[in-house]
């Protein structure tokens, strides 16, 4: 067998939905979003591809497939599949203390105790940690510490930037409650600690390699297939600066965005967000852990453990339904979501404007990566896709 993953061919070069199309064309007129690649496949087969609109607008750069995006925390199941593939080696455990490999990362709570924390609590964001850009206003506890979120400019190393975040005291014990963190940060360091290579050279020999991402890393050494970020604003989305800072919340310190990082490779590589890759890798990935493809590549019985809710019924703040496994949400129960999406499915996105989603049950992976924060990780679009998907194939069923 090849171990490099191949997708199957398909008879059309250039498969559309129509639905799809339409959403994408009112979402462009309406100036929602810039520029968008949008991959559907159903049971494996190809059955949506368009790259639409301006890569970058001011340039009249065209969209294009094979264009590079910043990944944000579409980083995050990447390298979250890694460490899977480690597990499944035997060479990491989800529920052992991550001492055995970090031990001079214990943060403590607020009464000084210094809790276990394991793989399994990073993977789910359920170790008691933050995010800087989540904390409640801009001079926070992770600010004070210094802590990068792995998006900025920020000089430090990976291990200096774990030191940082062990200095902010834990929110909660380890497995009590969820908390959106930098927990696959810290993951990324476990893999580099647990291998003995740099992160980048984990991920590649773990995932990369072998389901032929052959675009995805954590950095480019092709700065001019990178596409131009913009934020939605009125009367149109503004071009993103470097070192702007936005709030993807209301109450939020906000992220601060170095557009020179993606270019940069001595920057720290952060597992959580800062990867670079194409909407055809992150589908490769995808469609790999849907078991469509390369079923050798990562057990059945792993790919469960990431899609299983690990802390009851916390989760992301969506609608109810929603829990998060390891490395992505998953839905518990579609009837109170309003979704047509099928329970056991799996989403994420990333704030550059980026999401995905998986609906096991009924063999779709789709992958909509925009240049526009953050109307294409969290806004009508993405709603508005994700139904155009479902009405598609239920009228071509």
């Amino acid at each position: 067998m090849s171990s490099v993953l191949h997708l199957p061919a398909v008879a059309a070069a250039d498969p559309r939905l129509a639905p799809v199309d339409t959403v994408l064309s009112a979402a462009h007129a309406r100036q929602q979003i810039v520029g968008a690649v949008v991959l559907v496949r159903r049971h494996g087969q190809l059955v949506h591809a368009s790259a639409s609109g301006w890569a970058d607008r001011e340039r009249q750069r065209s969209m294009s497939r094979e264009a590079l995006f910043r990944l944000a925390s579409v980083s995050k199941p990447i390298v979250t599949a890694a460490a899977m593939r480690l597990v499944a080696q035997g060479l990491l455990s989800l529920d052992a203390p991550i001492t055995d490999w970090l031990p001079d990362f214990r943060p403590a709570l607020a009464d000084g105790r210094r809790p276990d924390i394991t793989l399994r609590h990073l993977l789910s964001h359920s170790a008691g940690l933050g995010y800087r850009f989540l904390d409640a206003d801009a001079d926070g506890p992770h600010a004070r510490a210094g802590v990068s979120d792995g998006m900025d400019d920020s000089p430090v190393s990976l291990r200096e930037n774990l030191q940082r975040i062990a200095r902010v005291p834990l929110l909660f014990a380890p497995g009590t409650a969820w908390r959106y963190s930098l927990g696959v940060d810290v993951a990324g360091a476990l893999l580099e600690a647990a291998t003995g290579v740099p992160l980048a050279q984990v991920v590649r020999e773990q995932v990369s390699l072998p389901l032929g991402m052959q675009d995805t890393g954590f950095h480019t050494d092709s700065p001019a297939r990178l596409v131009t970020p913009y934020v939605t604003d009125t009367p149109q989305p503004h071009r993103l600066a470097e070192g702007e800072v936005v709030a993807p919340f209301e109450g939020s310190a906000g992220i601060r965005y170095s557009l020179a990082r993606a270019s940069d490779p001595v920057a720290f590589a952060s597992a959580g967000g800062g990867m670079v890759g194409t909407a055809d890798d992150v589908m490769r990935l995808l469609e790999a852990l849907r078991g469509e493809s390369r079923r050798d590549w990562l057990p059945a019985t792993a790919v469960a453990a990431m899609a299983r809710a690990q802390v009851g019924e916390q989760g992301p703040p969506d609608a109810p339904g929603w829990g998060f496994g390891l490395g992505f949400a998953v839905l518990d129960a579609a009837g109170p979501t309003a979704t047509p999406q099928a329970p056991g499915s799996w989403r994420w996105g990333g704030a550059y404007g980026h999401s995905w989603f998986v609906d096991p049950a009924r063999g779709l992976s789709v992958v909509a990566l925009t240049n526009t924060l953050y109307e294409g990780m969290h806004g009508a679009f993405v709603e508005q896709l994700r139904d155009a998907v479902y009405a598609a194939l239920e009228v071509s069923a």
